[in-house]
């Protein structure tokens, strides 16, 4: 059981509120040497978990800009500037959104996320096209809006990735075919994930169609008096 002291250590660290990292470096180097782990093998350890979760240390820095960049006002000024295009609307803002993310994934690149773009940029762009033409969204249509452009987001990932030859999806797709005896190669799994992918996109475009005339409703705009 004392090998479960890092248990402990970060338990009674977080209580105290103590240096997060200290803490958990304190419970790993604690847990290693109850453990009869050698001190220099911990630090192997440790500094080999580092580089594998290095992409990890990114996306933090990245939630903090993204945080800097909305307290001073990055969602009023995207859509200010969306909203000063009088041809625009939520849908066509989503739809090129829509391809641009399919594309981005298709040539692995890592663009995109509902915290990084949809929440900081996108929605606000998209409810400026929608006031733009009619005034404040409603609560309810702006709800939605919000869930169009989240599923946006998970649409042009999920199905544009396995274009992508080396994706992680299209090497588990090969796996497990291998596995049930059907003998394909990730170029198989690549190609026919392109024509779902153009699906995806003009799927996307209907319901972005289709959100475009809602909002255009009687119901959708809730008018500034």
């Amino acid at each position: 059981m004392i090998k479960l002291i890092g248990v402990l250590i970060i338990i009674v660290g977080f209580l105290l509120k103590l240096d997060t990292i200290a803490v958990i470096l304190i419970a790993g180097i604690s847990t290693g040497l109850v453990a009869g782990i050698d001190f220099m093998d911990i630090l192997s350890t440790l500094g080999a978990a580092f580089v594998k979760t290095r992409y990890m240390t990114l996306f933090l820095l990245t939630l903090s800009v993204v945080g800097i960049l909305e307290r001073n006002g990055l969602k009023e000024r995207a859509a200010k500037c969306i909203s000063s295009m009088q041809s625009i609307t939520s849908g066509k803002v989503l739809s090129i959104y829509m391809v641009i993310r399919t594309v981005a994934a298709a040539f692995s690149v890592r663009l995109g996320g509902h915290v990084q773009f949809i929440r900081p940029l996108i929605h606000p762009m998209a409810q400026g096209a929608a006031e733009s033409r009619g005034g404040s969204l409603a609560k309810d249509s702006n709800d939605k809006l919000k869930g169009v452009a989240c599923a946006v987001e998970n649409y042009g990932n999920f199905f544009g990735q396995n274009v992508f030859v080396a994706s992680a999806g299209v090497l588990l797709v090969v796996g497990t075919l291998q596995e049930l005896g059907i003998v394909v190669t990730p170029y198989d799994v690549s190609k026919s994930a392109i024509p779902v992918a153009f699906i995806s996109v003009f799927l996307s475009a209907i319901q972005n169609y289709l959100v475009d005339r809602g909002l255009k409703g009687s119901k959708g705009i809730k008018e500034e008096r």
